[in-house]
């Protein structure tokens, strides 16, 4: 590896730290206001919690998606469409239908 890509990587790491350890601070430090000024501790808890099943579908939709996006393309492929093309752009409709009927049977399962 040259510097170059080693400074990249470093600055990527260091912004992504960055932004996550700024997020958990701040947030830290709203709730510790809320709390000093009385605040009921029930305003943390007020967003919708993902269960674990719920996320474990959305991957293995999106891997579904992705991988029927692959078979797709390599057809794309086969039908004579360049292989960037085929491959890119398949992989992310099928991906994204993936996600989208995740939404659909989470949405089901929450009823």
């Amino acid at each position: 590896m040259d510097s170059t890509t080693v400074l990249v990587n470093l600055i990527i790491f260091s912004t992504l730290f960055g932004i996550i350890y700024m997020y958990l601070t701040s947030r830290n430090k709203e709730r510790l206001a809320l709390i000093e000024k009385g605040a009921d501790a029930t305003v943390f808890n007020t967003g919708k919690k993902f269960s674990f099943g719920e996320v474990i579908l959305n991957i293995a939709l999106l891997a579904i998606g992705i991988g029927c996006g692959v078979l797709v393309g390599a057809m794309l492929e086969q039908a004579g469409l360049a292989s960037e093309v085929a491959f890119t752009s398949s992989i992310f409709i099928f991906g994204g239908l993936g996600l989208l009927v995740s939404i659909f049977v989470n949405r089901k399962l929450a009823n």
